[in-house]
């Protein structure tokens, strides 16, 4: 296959023009009848020795032209994208515009090519950073979660229930005097206020006494999803078998002994204070990175051929894919459960494809103008922190991953770095910031 000529038709197209020469599309077709041969029969012929110029005056002169041409074009045109120094980003589409057997043929090939982005004004980017203060209310808050998870259960024996107790509980529901499909229970444990129930259940059972006989009544919701209760009044007839309550420990220095590895309840609070801080720092640096990015991709104003954002999004659904096969839900249950069909999924995926090949197109072009690189050492680190992270040899790495896209997506982790650290910090704009303390009130209420 030779390259004849090299055209850009338009931003990020390129047409090529390609010959076969007639000596190697004439191989190419003799080899596709051998190939072909063991599955063709005519009368009068055993099946796999009809002789080839049969076949083509049987079913045309070209009947093996068009598996010859591709065969050939799998194996050369690869070398003919690099002698025309074209990264191509989706599957180059082939027309053949001359053949015959005295010449051969001539193609034209068209590729949509890579697109050579700009990027300016990378470094010192400026992006809000909002760290939000730790209060006292939120270590109280962990300290009593912690109180929750040692409380143990006692039983109640000297009171009626109340809101909070969890009872044992025998009911059976009626739609006047007929009892009614999945409305009676043995031995139910139920938490009064966990809502489990029908609004106004939980209260009603609230007030009585283990051993006590007593009706419940309740409409169901207008929207309940089984439509012939809908709307309806039930009456329950309930019995209390017994009455527990969680019972929460002292807080006091001997409770954090038991329960962590502090001595005082001081040390553990401090302890508390600290872990906080750190997540507040730390999901402050990820949306002040985040902001960053954003106003990244921003200035990728280049086109960028859509079809890199398919090809992105295919790559994400196949990623998920592979997650709901990890949890034994197939695809097609998952779509079936959701409503969906493959290009409905596909498209909630497009705008992150988008922001993602735009992202990583420009930390490519920032790791070109910055002349950064990955050394072979820092590549075999990576690989060497793989295999330990995954059990696995680095020969093992090697085998199941392709090394330079590893050194690839180093780099642009390189570049991700720069642009990070030569951002600027601000403070929050007035109503960014008057948002985040009504955020923060109505989580206290």
């Amino acid at each position: 296959m030779n390259l004849k000529s090299s055209t850009k038709t338009d931003v990020n197209m390129t047409e090529l023009v390609v010959e076969i020469d007639a000596e190697s599309f004439e191989k190419a077709v003799e080899a596709t009848y051998q190939r072909q041969k063991k599955n063709i029969s005519l009368p009068g012929f055993r099946k796999g020795k009809v002789p080839r110029k049969l076949c083509e005056r049987t079913y045309g002169e070209n009947v093996f032209h068009e598996d010859a041409i591709n065969a050939i074009l799998n194996f050369e045109l690869p070398a003919v994208l690099v002698e025309a120094d074209l990264d191509v980003v989706d599957t180059p589409k082939v027309e053949v515009t001359a053949i015959s057997k005295e010449d051969g043929v001539s193609l034209k090939v068209i590729c949509v090519t890579k697109p050579e982005i700009s990027v300016a004004d990378y470094k010192g980017i400026e992006a809000p950073r909002v760290q939000k203060d730790v209060t006292d209310e939120e270590v109280d808050q962990q300290v009593e979660a912690m109180r929750q998870r040692n409380a143990r259960v006692v039983s109640v024996d000297d009171r009626a229930a109340e809101m909070g107790d969890e009872v044992n509980l025998n009911f059976e529901g009626f739609f006047g005097d007929e009892a009614f499909e999945g409305g009676k229970g043995e031995n139910y444990q139920l938490k009064l206020g966990s809502g489990q129930f029908i609004p106004g259940f939980e209260d009603q059972v609230a007030g009585h006494k283990i051993d006590e006989d007593f009706d419940v009544t309740v409409k169901f919701p207008e929207d309940y999803q089984m439509e012939d209760y809908a709307g309806k009044e039930a009456v329950f007839k309930c019995h209390i078998n017994s009455i527990s309550k969680e019972e929460l420990p002292e807080l006091d220095d001997e409770f954090v002994k038991d329960a962590s590895e502090f001595d005082t309840v001081d040390e553990l609070k401090a302890d508390i204070r600290k872990k906080l801080e750190e997540n507040a720092k730390n999901a402050a640096d990820n949306a002040f990175e985040n902001a960053v990015v954003v106003k990244l991709i921003d200035k990728v104003q280049d086109p960028i051929p859509h079809c890199m954002f398919e090809h992105r999004a295919d790559s994400l659904m196949n990623q998920f894919a592979n997650q709901l096969k990890a949890q034994g839900v197939p695809m097609d249950m998952y779509l079936q459960y959701t409503g969906m069909d493959q290009d409905s999924l596909k498209a909630t995926y497009l705008d992150r494809a988008e922001n993602e090949v735009k992202l990583r197109l420009a930390l490519e072009k920032i790791a070109e103008l910055e002349n950064l690189s990955v050394s072979d050492e820092e590549l075999e680190a990576e690989i060497a922190k793989l295999a330990e992270e995954n059990n696995l040899t680095p020969e093992d790495v090697k085998k199941r991953i392709y090394t330079e896209d590893l050194r690839q997506d180093m780099l642009a982790t390189k570049a991700m770095d720069l642009v990070r650290e030569s951002a600027v910090a601000t403070d929050a704009p007035e109503e960014e910031a008057a948002e985040e303390k009504t955020e923060e009130a109505a989580t206290e209420e």
